[in-house]
């Protein structure tokens, strides 16, 4: 069995240079596979490989203190969904361009538990009466293998695209609490900081995103599958990758 990790963090890294090519290595000898982006303002891994092998790689990361806190989310798979290892270093771990949204120059967006999301989409409305609107921050290709149930979706093909096609939904979200979320929490985490910057102080980021939302508390309130951005194209409520489901069919 595969054992795969989605992790990121955000905080200032001016060796980024150094810290990229010191992660390579490290997962280069626990036979890793996936991504390694680094940029100045932290880490974003995708990383596959055996138990012991993703073990070794996080608990040398974590003796770093700052990545000591740094949540890591598990799933399995019966293929490696990585065909190599790689490691970037970027302007942004992911691309967004807003000087308002980037989370080293501002306190953090409040975040909501995925239990109280669970809890608030079970009744209707958040804990002082107000419409609850999961805003889904992800591309069109994400989003045609499940969302939350009634979320708003935007026509976007790519991050950056967000901001020009919230604007048409502003008005309507007012007097709503919106819970902007992603697959990990990366996106959200920007998102969430952008809008509040930009007067949308009704906003909250889902802590984890949609993998911790499932490891959490399951696919309650959740239609369809989280796409992934590798060869297991997307993982049912129970963490299950689409591709392992149709072998199991197929045989």
């Amino acid at each position: 069995m595969i054992v795969n990790t989605a992790a990121y963090h955000f905080v200032p890294l001016p060796d980024a240079d150094t810290l990229a090519a010191t992660l390579l290595e490290c997962a280069q000898t626990q036979e890793l596979r996936g991504t390694i982006l680094v940029a100045e303002e932290g880490i974003n891994l995708f990383l596959a490989g055996s138990r012991d092998g993703i073990d070794a790689f996080y608990a040398q990361l974590k003796t770093d203190a700052r990545f000591a806190a740094m949540r890591v989310k598990y799933s399995y798979s019966q293929m490696q969904p990585f065909a190599r290892l790689k490691a970037k270093v970027k302007s942004e771990i992911i691309s967004f361009r807003r000087d308002d949204g980037q989370p080293l120059d501002y306190p953090r967006a409040p975040s909501v538990a995925p239990a109280t999301v669970q809890r608030w989409l079970r009744q209707g409305h958040d804990d002082a009466g107000k419409r609850v609107v999961m805003l889904d921050t992800r591309n069109v290709q994400e989003f045609a293998h499940g969302t939350f149930a009634g979320a708003l979706t935007l026509p976007i093909d790519k991050f950056t695209d967000l901001p020009a096609a919230l604007e048409p939904h502003r008005e309507g979200l007012a007097d709503a609490t919106v819970v902007s979320f992603c697959t990990g929490g990366i996106r959200c985490e920007k998102a969430a900081l952008w809008m509040r910057n930009d007067g949308m102080d009704n906003v909250l980021q889902l802590e984890g995103g949609i993998l911790g939302y499932f490891e959490e508390v399951g696919g309650e309130g959740y239609d369809g599958r989280c796409f992934v951005f590798d060869e297991r194209v997307a993982l049912d409520p129970q963490l299950q990758p689409l591709v392992d489901r149709e072998a199991e069919q197929a045989a």
